[in-house]
């Protein structure tokens, strides 16, 4: 049985780079929901010794390694979007890898006994097909000018990076039109945190009683 078709239902939590979407799926752990993050998965796949990590510096070269063995998360990222046949190269070898330890944390996390719902947290939940693994799309909106200035505030990357990362992701519009939720996310903290709970409480009646089909 895939997690899709499992009697607990998910939730893909998607939203682009700056948009809070972590700040999102932590307040919905706190609530008592397990959280699949696609970040971490990303993560453990390139973890040192992987397969994954030695072929990621065999293309690119020992200088992305840290002294650690670890991969420079970093300066990966500047290097594959400042030229998209590098990226499209890393995609193509790390996309699969995370789906398939995606479905096995959902696979553990349906399992559990007493939960409402599994969120899944991925910021490419759309663009990879990630939500044929989930029953309803939640997205953490924000306008586009306010989600750059986050970035560039958090992070200290280039703003041709920024960009670049934006570019690469789909549009707020696009993603509006495919999602079965939205949290406007441009205020507080507090704010943020008052729509989750809001929504976790429309979750908790609402999701047993929906039967969806997985995606094809």
């Amino acid at each position: 049985m895939s997690p899709a078709r499992s009697k607990t239902p998910i939730v893909g939590l998607t939203g682009g780079i700056g948009s809070g979407k972590s700040a999102a799926a932590a307040c919905f752990e706190q609530l008592g929901v397990p959280v699949i993050d696609a970040d971490v998965a990303a993560r453990e796949v390139v973890m040192p010794g992987s397969a994954a990590l030695q072929q990621i510096a065999a293309h690119f070269g020992a200088q992305l390694m840290q002294p650690s063995g670890e991969l420079d998360r970093a300066a990966l990222r500047q290097r594959v979007f400042a030229k998209p046949q590098e990226r499209q190269w890393l995609e193509a070898l790390l996309h699969p890898l995370i789906r398939e330890r995606i479905k096995a944390g959902l696979t553990e996390a349906v399992a559990r006994p007493s939960v409402p719902y599994v969120i899944l947290s991925s910021p490419l939940l759309l663009e990879t097909g990630q939500d044929t693994l989930v029953d309803r799309v939640l997205l953490i909106d924000v306008d586009t000018a306010l989600q750059r200035d986050r970035v560039l505030r958090r992070d200290g990357s280039a703003p041709a990076t920024v960009d670049a990362v934006l570019a690469a992701q789909w549009s707020r519009e696009k993603r509006r039109a495919r999602a079965d939720d939205v949290i406007l996310n441009e205020g507080s903290l507090a704010e943020l945190e008052a729509a989750v709970r809001a929504l976790d409480a429309d979750y908790r009646r609402q999701l047993p009683h929906i039967g969806k089909e997985e995606r094809p």
